[in-house]
């Protein structure tokens, strides 16, 4: 085919006949001229229908869905954070393939947030044409000489650098430092390198030509080196745009959605690879026959297509062979075609860019003709500038197409109806174009008109941005370790939780036996789980935390049938006089019977009192002491069952027959059993921690009988308070001890329940912070409040249906100045204490159906466990890691796990009515 491109008609719909005889006027050729280029215009319509085209191949992509290739490719970086500006240190960055035919080196000195800016240091080598297109190892063996050769005048001083490789072409990365070529681009085709490992080939380069002081960490292409050479300072910048020799694109994609990765969480930077877009055809209705002839005598026809209409290596091609083809037609030059126009490579983007700025005048374009032996009338100039200018405005606007596929892609995957961001842009096409620009932004705010973008130029093409990721990772692997040191000690392994299973059986039978432990095992009363048969009205009272509780419980073949009312314990209350505190329950009691019709009426009251308690009968309990924030003066030490008889005696007119006090625990697990009568344990895992279950009346000393069953109440909240508990404390629950109102008690619940999760977490998360690991080491004030990350914080942050955007806005509302990489920082650190907590909870419960099993003399026990508490129910995962954990260290126990709906006041009421039935059944 004659090189110069189309001839003949030429143009779509026929706007050019066949070369005429003699020249037209030039009237006519101006208008001849501008029906030929009106193949370069793009209608909107075309533009969104790429738009859409385009964003459906990434997402196609992203998916790995089997089928056709995508058009495009979406490859992982493996670059998982935007730099902090705290990054420092010296840095060697290689650059090939980012400015064609040459290759860069550059010393980068990056100094932090303090430090004045150190400009890097570069040198570039043009690459000889024979080395671009010969074997692999000659390139890689000239990349490495340039290194050592750059280096012999800088000051190694026998330290072993960083280096970063900016290696601009489609490549499948499996690492940071793993990077295997696809395929060739802009001009380069050596052997034995497609399909090979670039950064072992460059390694093996270095070793023979003994340059030993560099260490490569990082493979990086020029777009994603141009987003992260960003400035911090300007805002978060989370997309990066090149438009040099070639053209390619970058974003920060939530990780669980790149199928390649098998991840599902954080960010990931994504190269987009949109240079072989349109390889499937989908670009037909945009491309010229000067396209076509152009892809033809390419080095690679066929591929690249949305390239070649956009980079910079082929955009002086397209002029030429506009050019050439206007010549031919007796348009352009006299009717004359000279030698330069018909010759490949002749314009480059530089004389494009000469050709149509709009501040040179006729004489500068004339001269820039003319020194392509060209030889242009007055009348060429203008002609030759719309060429230029229809070219690199098609240009523009296709570009300006991708980058708003691109927005849209980050807008769905953060599910945004607005965003705000934005683009790092590099390379000679966007530098020396200015229409290109701007041409760029106005057709980015028409297609993504909900899109507030900010174009923030690259300083140095891209280079920074190398070192920055090659730094951004020695940064996140150094604050892994200090992450991983933070929390080794939350992470318990098998062996540890043999141990407090052990510890705790063995605090178990000291408890019942009578002698020192710090496991109370305090008997209940308690002697017989619901049969069913229980029927009747009992009233209920509910005391164990900010608010109380009264219930009309209605028991009947049918079930049972609640109604209840809360009321305030205000912290006054809480905190005054015994006094205070169960009149202000009477008076709750009498307000709760004149709203339900029951003045006067003396219904079965079961009290449901969440503290620990020595009981001496089924109505008798002897405060041990206030725990939940409660401090009511002369209670300890008393039996809260006559302080209540007392308060009801000081209020005239009200009968209220007491029969019952009952544990939160013991509650919860009569509440169960009247559902599933194998329950003969209860747990709580809420603001506090307790349990309960059915004991052999033998082991039981100070209680006389020997034959039955009755209820243990653990307090297993102050397990370990003596010194035996084997869990490593760390420094964070020692601060979390001390500030608490019952410092060294306790400790067991300090460790698991509701009331100390949030305060753990908050500790740790201050000292990362000030280990610079966290809101990098900037010290933020509502950190320091105590109290401010609630254990609420912890479900929610661990929610698997949030994404890490809603994570980020549940923490940011706490005053906290995230980064994507603190939101994850922080999940771990939520996730390490609540999987210490649920497995503790776990070790526990194992201890007790272990016990229930050798009571009895079981080789296999199916017993279930009934359970309340906020923390349990609402957290993601703790359930789960509670059951995992006694499966591990229970196996011949089946323990079913049955959430209560309302242990504290249906559970009273059922002890008090099994009570009446046992008491009936002793007086027939």
């Amino acid at each position: 085919m004659d090189s110069s491109g189309p001839v003949g008609p030429g143009c779509r719909g026929g706007a050019l006949s066949a070369r005429p005889e003699c020249s037209p006027h030039p009237s006519d050729s101006t208008q001849l001229v501008q029906e030929c280029l009106k193949q370069f215009e793009v209608t909107e319509a075309q533009l969104r229908q790429i738009q859409a085209s385009l964003l459906g191949s990434m997402e196609q992509a992203l998916l790995g869905q089997n089928g056709p290739a995508p058009a495009v490719r979406m490859l992982p970086a493996y670059v998982g954070s935007t730099p902090h500006g705290t990054e420092q240190g010296d840095f060697v960055v290689l650059e090939l393939g980012a400015t064609g035919a040459s290759l860069r080196v550059l010393w980068v000195t990056l100094t932090g947030t303090e430090g004045s800016r150190v400009e890097p240091r570069s040198r570039e080598f043009v690459i000889p044409p024979d080395v671009m297109l010969g074997p692999g190892q000659q390139l890689f063996d000239f990349a490495a000489r340039c290194l050592a050769e750059f280096l012999e005048a800088l000051p190694v001083h026998s330290r072993t650098l960083p280096l970063g490789f900016n290696f601009s072409f489609p490549c499948h990365q499996t690492g940071l430092d793993q990077s295997t070529l696809i395929s060739w681009t802009k001009g380069f085709k050596c052997s034995d390198v497609e399909g090979q490992d670039v950064v072992r080939l460059l390694r093996e380069a270095l070793k023979r030509q003994g340059v030993t002081s560099l260490s490569v960490v990082a493979v990086v292409n020029d777009t994603v080196g141009t987003m992260m050479g960003c400035d911090p300072g300007l805002g978060p910048c989370e997309v990066g745009l090149v438009v040099d020799t070639g053209t390619n694109a970058c974003y920060m994609e939530e990780a669980r959605h790149v199928a390649a990765l098998d991840e599902d969480r954080g960010r990931v930077c994504v190269s987009v690879e949109w240079g072989s877009f349109g390889d499937d055809r989908a670009l037909g209705l945009v491309l010229t026959p000067f396209d076509h002839a152009l892809d033809l005598e390419s080095l690679n026809p066929g591929a690249q297509r949305f390239e070649k209409l956009i980079g910079g290596l082929y955009l002086g091609e397209l002029v030429r062979l506009v050019l050439a083809h206007l010549a031919q037609h007796g348009l352009l030059f006299g009717g004359c075609t000279p030698p330069a126009l018909l010759s490949r490579g002749t314009l480059g983007l530089e004389h494009v860019a000469e050709l149509q700025d709009p501040s040179a005048g006729t004489a500068r374009v004339l001269t820039v003709l003319q020194s392509l032996g060209l030889s242009p009338g007055a009348s060429d100039v203008g002609l030759v500038q719309s060429v230029c200018m229809a070219v690199s405005t098609r240009a523009a606007r296709l570009c300006a197409t991708a980058l708003a596929a691109v927005l849209g892609r980050l807008q769905h995957s953060r599910e945004q109806q607005a965003l705000q961001l934005s683009v790092a842009t590099g390379g000679r096409v966007l530098a020396r174009l200015p229409r290109f620009r701007s041409l760029l932004q106005e057709t980015v705010m028409l297609l993504a008109p909900e899109c507030s973008v900010t174009f923030i130029p690259s300083e140095d093409g891209g280079g920074r941005g190398v070192a920055v990721v090659t730094a951004v990772a020695a940064r996140l692997a150094a604050h892994r370790c200090l992450l991983e040191e933070t929390l080794a000690p939350f992470r318990l392994d098998q062996e540890q939780l043999v141990v407090v299973q052990a510890q705790m059986r063995e605090a178990m039978a000291q408890g019942l036996r009578g002698e020192a432990s710090s496991l109370r095992m305090l008997p209940t009363y308690v002697r017989a789980t619901p049969d069913g048969s229980e029927r009747g009205d009992f009233l209920a009272l509910d005391l164990g935390g900010t608010h109380f509780r009264v219930l009309l419980v209605r028991v009947a073949a049918g079930g049972v049938q609640i109604t209840s009312q809360v009321y305030a314990i205000p912290e006054q209350v809480a905190q005054g006089t015994g006094r205070q505190l169960f009149d202000h329950i009477v008076d709750c009691i009498v307000d709760f019977q004149q709203r339900q019709g029951l003045s006067g009426q003396s219904l079965p009251l079961g009290f449901t009192f969440s503290f620990p308690c020595r009981q001496l009968g089924l109505d008798q309990g002897i405060l041990l002491t206030w725990t939940k924030g409660f401090n009511a003066s002369d209670c300890e030490g008393q039996d809260v069952v006559t302080l209540l008889r007392e308060a009801i005696g000081r209020r005239q007119a009200v009968e209220l027959n007491v029969v019952a006090i009952v544990n939160d625990t013991v509650g919860t697990m009569m509440s169960c059993g009247y559902e599933d009568h194998r329950c003969e344990v209860g747990l709580i895992v809420g603001t506090g921690t307790n349990a309960c279950y059915m004991e052999e009346l033998q082991n039981v000393a100070g209680v006389p009988g020997d034959s039955g069953r009755m209820c243990i109440n653990m307090e297993w909240g102050a397990f370990g308070d003596d010194g035996r508990l084997s869990v490593p404390s760390t420094c964070f629950d020692a601060s979390v001890d001390r500030a608490s109102i019952n410092p060294g008690k306790q400790r067991f619940e300090k460790l698991i329940s509701g009331m100390y999760l949030g305060e753990i977490v908050r500790h740790i998360l201050l000292h990362l912070n000030s280990l610079g690991v966290l809101f990098r080491g900037q010290q933020t004030q509502r950190l320091q409040s105590r109290d401010i990350f609630k254990t609420k914080f912890l479900s929610e942050i661990e929610s698997d249906s949030l994404a890490l955007r809603q994570v980020r806005a549940i923490l940011e509302d706490l005053g906290l100045p995230l980064t994507s990489d603190d939101a994850l920082v922080v999940r771990e650190v939520c996730q390490a204490v609540s999987r210490r907590a649920a497995q503790l909870c776990g070790a526990g419960v194992a201890a007790v159906v272990e016990k229930i099993r050798e009571n009895r003399g079981l080789e296999e026990l199916a017993v279930t466990v009934g359970v309340d508490g906020t923390l349990y129910k609402l957290h993601p995962h703790f359930s789960s890691l509670v059951a995992d954990t006694v499966r591990a260290l229970a196996p011949r126990c089946a323990v079913t796990f049955l959430q209560s709906e309302d242990g504290s006041g249906k559970g009273a009421a059922l002890v008090t009515a099994v009570a009446c039935r046992l008491a009936q059944m002793a007086r027939v």
